[in-house]
């Protein structure tokens, strides 16, 4: 997970004003605030680079999350105005991962991923319809990523 989009992927970025219910006692953005971040941005992402989610529950299609990894770099705090990037890291038969950054200002605060299976309307594992799959891809980046560090 690097933090940072690779050259040619398709991003969405989402801003956010943090509001007081998201901090804790201290004053700090609770950790688990981080992955209503993700979502909202992932919504965002899939509106903007291939249909409207509501558009996938209209299909009896959901995307149920498997897995998420964040790293945690710098606190955010309570009015804060953050900006979340989200692209696609890849898409397969019937799951898809995508990656985020949360900034404020120049400071990079969080970065992250979720894993999420395709799923029909009773829960069961079922595969991304081909075209979706497809537009989906396009917004994948297109040149091989560096071998860079």
């Amino acid at each position: 997970m690097s933090g940072s989009p690779p050259r040619g992927a398709k991003t969405s970025t989402t801003e956010h004003r943090v509001s007081f219910y998201e901090t804790d006692a201290m004053g700090v953005v609770h950790h688990s605030n981080y992955l209503r971040f993700f979502e909202i941005s992932r919504v965002s992402w899939l509106e903007e680079h291939d249909r409207p989610y509501t558009d996938y529950l209209a299909d009896g299609l959901h995307f149920a999350v498997t897995r998420i990894e964040v790293d945690y770099h710098h606190s955010a705090r309570f009015d804060d105005r953050l900006r979340i990037t989200t692209w696609l890291e890849w898409v397969r038969g019937a799951s898809l991962r995508m990656a985020y950054r949360v900034e404020c200002g120049e400071d990079t605060l969080a970065t992250g991923a979720t894993e999420h299976a395709a799923i029909n309307d009773a829960g069961r594992v079922r595969r991304i319809p081909r075209p979706q799959r497809e537009r989906l891809a396009a917004a994948l980046p297109h040149e091989p990523p560096s071998s860079a560090p």
